[in-house]
């Protein structure tokens, strides 16, 4: 098994503009040959900000590579980087991607 997290520190007051946002999009992850589940997962606040977490698990480095290349990628992160709501900035930083292999 294979894990891939996004780590986001979102403005505060923002949370549920950034929540609603990913209830609303289609990832297509669906169409993703290894792809195993999806969650997004709410952290602390900070004085920064609040943590998110986008945790997806996949059968392979490879399942999650290919995915990365694929259509499918392309169509879910169409929109990233606009602007999608009036307002403060709702990311405080670009999202860390983390990647971890399952070993027990």
């Amino acid at each position: 098994m294979y894990i891939a997290m996004n780590r986001f520190l979102i403005t505060s007051g923002m949370e549920d503009t950034f929540i609603e946002q990913w209830k609303n999009r289609n990832s297509y992850l669906d169409e993703v040959p290894g792809f195993r589940e999806f969650h997004l997962l709410h952290g602390p606040e900070t004085e920064d900000g609040t943590v998110f977490i986008s945790h997806s698990t996949w059968d392979s480095e490879q399942a999650f590579i290919d995915w990365t290349h694929s259509e499918a990628f392309k169509k879910a992160h169409a929109e990233a980087g606009k602007k999608q709501h009036d307002g403060p900035c709702l990311f405080q930083r670009p999202p860390k991607l983390e990647t971890f292999q399952a070993v027990i």
